[in-house]
C-alpha cells in the first residue's frame, strides 16, 4: 500500500469494497477485497458474519469478533504481529477487515523453521507461542504463520480464539519447557491488572468477549505467569535443540 494519503485504518475501515474474491482458505468465507478511499488503493480479507459456519463449541456468528478480538489483544500486550484489523460492514454483510500482507503462499511455519532462525524470528515465534496460549488459539496451523516480502513474521486467522474453556491447538512445539523471557512476561502481568479495571481497548476487547471468557482470559494470563515456562505434550520432542 501506498504511504501518502488515508492511513490504513482510513483505507480499511471507510475504503469502498470493490471486487471481492472468494479464497480457499478454510471452511467459513473468506474473500480478498479491494479497497479504495480517494486516490489510496489497497487489498484486505474480508471475513463476513453470514459466512460462518455453524461450530458446536463456538457461539455462532462470533468468529468475525473474535479476529478484531485477537488484534486488540496483540495490541494491548504491544506484540506486532497481526495485520492491522477492523469491523466493519461489506458486500457479505458484517465482518471482520484485516489488512493482506503480499507473502509467499508457499511458506507456513514449517518452512519458516527448518533453517537455522535468526534471533528477531525465533524472538518473534515465542511472542506468537505466548499470545497463543493467553488467547487460547484452538487453531494455529502451521500456513497461519506467515513472513512478508519485507521479511516480517506475521501471525493470521485468529478466528477461534478465546473460548472459555482451554483447548489450545497449535503448530509451535519448538519452545517447550524453555523459561518465558521478562520482555513477554512484564506486558502480561500488567493486562492482569488492567483486566480489573478496563479502559480503553482492554474495555473495548471485553465488549467483544461473553464472561466467561473474559473471567477465562484472566485465569490463563494467571496459569503463565505462575508457569513461567512454555507447556510441551508428554513424549513430544523440539525439533531444534
Amino acid at each position: 500500500m501506498n504511504s501518502d494519503g488515508p492511513s490504513d485504518f482510513d483505507l480499511l475501515q471507510y475504503g469502498e469494497i470493490g471486487s471481492c474474491d472468494l479464497t480457499r482458505r478454510g471452511s467459513n468465507y473468506t474473500y480478498l477485497a479491494e479497497l479504495t478511499l480517494g486516490d489510496r488503493y489497497g487489498l484486505a480479507i474480508y471475513k463476513p458474519r453470514q459466512g460462518e459456519w455453524p461450530l458446536w463449541d463456538f457461539p455462532s456468528g462470533t468468529l468475525y469478533k473474535r479476529e478484531y478480538a485477537a488484534y486488540l489483544l496483540s495490541n494491548i500486550l504491544g506484540w506486532d504481529f497481526i495485520p492491522l484489523t477492523v469491523i466493519r460492514e461489506g458486500p457479505g454483510g458484517i465482518g471482520s477487515v484485516q489488512l493482506y500482507v503480499d507473502h509467499d503462499p508457499r511458506e507456513n511455519y514449517y518452512t519458516i523453521t527448518r533453517e537455522t532462525l535468526e534471533e528477531c524470528d525465533a524472538d518473534q515465534l515465542r511472542m506468537i507461542c505466548c499470545f497463543d496460549l493467553v488467547a487460547n488459539n484452538t487453531d494455529r496451523k502451521p500456513e497461519h504463520v506467515i513472513r512478508a516480502v519485507d521479511g516480517k513474521l506475521w501471525g493470521i486467522d485468529h478466528g477461534l480464539t478465546f473460548h472459555s474453556d482451554t483447548k489450545i491447538r497449535t503448530a509451535i512445539w519448538d519452545f517447550a519447557d524453555e523459561p518465558i523471557s521478562e520482555r513477554l512476561l512484564e506486558p502480561m502481568r500488567r493486562l492482569c491488572g488492567q483486566l480489573l479495571a478496563p479502559s480503553g481497548q482492554v474495555e473495548e476487547l471485553l465488549s467483544l468477549l461473553d464472561a466467561t471468557e473474559v473471567r477465562a482470559l484472566l485465569a490463563r494470563l494467571q496459569w503463565v505467569l505462575e508457569e513461567g515456562t512454555y507447556p510441551g505434550l508428554p513424549g513430544r520432542r523440539r525439533r531444534r535443540g
